[in-house]
């Protein structure tokens, strides 16, 4: 199967944007760096936000015109929803679709709503979508260093000129400095909800915490044991991202490699690959996404309880005390944490 993908301006022009107005419903850790990018792209951006929220008064402070979602959404060609997943059905029923438009483009950063079917735009709207494959953060960063953060692209409905707009919207936020590679809806939430949960968020911490919880119970002190299984992984995940596995084998010690070739196979065994195939099941029949949606229409009660928890394992108190030996690490996460906006 063939990819494409486009990479430079000239294939994702700017023009079909401009002389146009996006609005970037939310303002938290994508919202702002799109809403930005866009900006300094020459692009014209207002924020639909409640200006009494911390990100509405940050959005403001930056310059922006900053109105209620409602009256965003009737301004704008572009409504770029920057809304967490679970909350959007709602707010888009309610306060973006009855006032878009009747030539509007929605924009989405994730394929779950459509994918599962919890929006079902109208006929007459266009629908794309422009998946940064990085946080907010990163993508803000990259931009103001004259760089860019590849990103998923996908038309669901190229009604209204969608798939130019889409792409110049791409092209405005940075990422066709490093590459926009086109997908669908449906291959991107699948794939971005597996990897999430079997690697970079639900495999990452779980093995982090089994391994940390390991060592305690042998006796060892929680801030070395953290150290060893929490700290060190920025350091091995850097090298992967700048030189793929087998660069970073190249990177470690000897000692770490013959580890990794000996141990691998006892960690991910057949059972941990029959539960990854389980995991991959549950998003592409829709138990996840269901999931996350009944939770949250009952007030998020399990994802309450867990959070607690997770603030509550002894391994943060042991993160803190080797996070205070670092202070610039303070200052980092200071300077780069945005809330998450969930109410029009």
């Amino acid at each position: 199967m063939t990819i494409k993908i486009v990479r430079g301006a000239d294939d994702a022009p700017l023009d079909p944007l401009r002389g146009r107005i996006v609005a970037v419903a939310g303002f938290g850790n994508q919202g702002h760096a799109h809403a930005l990018n866009l900006r300094e792209s020459g692009i014209e951006v207002v924020v639909g936000n409640r200006r009494d929220t911390p990100n509405g008064r940050r959005a403001a402070e930056l310059g922006f015109d900053v109105y209620p979602l409602a009256e965003a959404a009737g301004r704008a060609d572009l409504v770029v929803i920057a809304l967490p997943d679970e909350a959007q059905p709602e707010i888009y029923a309610q306060s973006i679709a009855p006032h878009l438009k009747r030539d509007a483009v929605i924009g989405f950063l994730h394929g779950f709503n459509i994918r599962y079917a919890f929006i079902e735009p109208a006929a007459d709207v266009g629908v794309v979508m422009v998946a940064p494959k990085g946080p907010g953060a990163t993508l803000r960063r990259l931009y103001r260093e004259g760089h860019g953060l590849p990103c998923l692209f996908a038309v669901h409905r190229d009604t209204n000129d969608a798939e130019a707009i889409g792409l110049a919207w791409a092209n405005g936020i940075g990422c066709a400095r490093a590459a926009i590679v086109y997908t669908t809806f449906a291959a991107e939430a699948e794939t971005d909800l597996f990897g999430e949960q079997a690697v970079l968020c639900g495999g990452l911490t779980g093995l982090v915490r089994a391994a940390f919880d390991t060592l305690c119970e042998a006796g060892y002190p929680p801030e070395l044991a953290y150290l060893e299984c929490c700290h060190e992984v920025k350091q091995v995940a850097d090298l992967i991202y700048e030189r793929g596995l087998a660069g970073m084998y190249e990177a470690i010690s000897t000692t770490a490699e013959f580890g990794t070739y000996r141990t691998a196979a006892q960690v991910v065994d057949d059972a941990t690959r029959q539960r990854l195939a389980g995991l991959l099941r549950e998003v592409r029949d829709g138990t996840f996404a269901r999931a996350l949606r009944d939770d949250y229409g009952r007030g998020s009660p399990w994802f309450t309880a867990q959070r607690a928890a997770a603030r509550a394992h002894p391994m943060e108190p042991a993160g803190r005390v080797v996070r205070s030996l670092m202070p610039w690490l303070a200052r980092s996460a200071a300077e780069t944490t945005t809330a998450p906006d969930t109410t029009p």
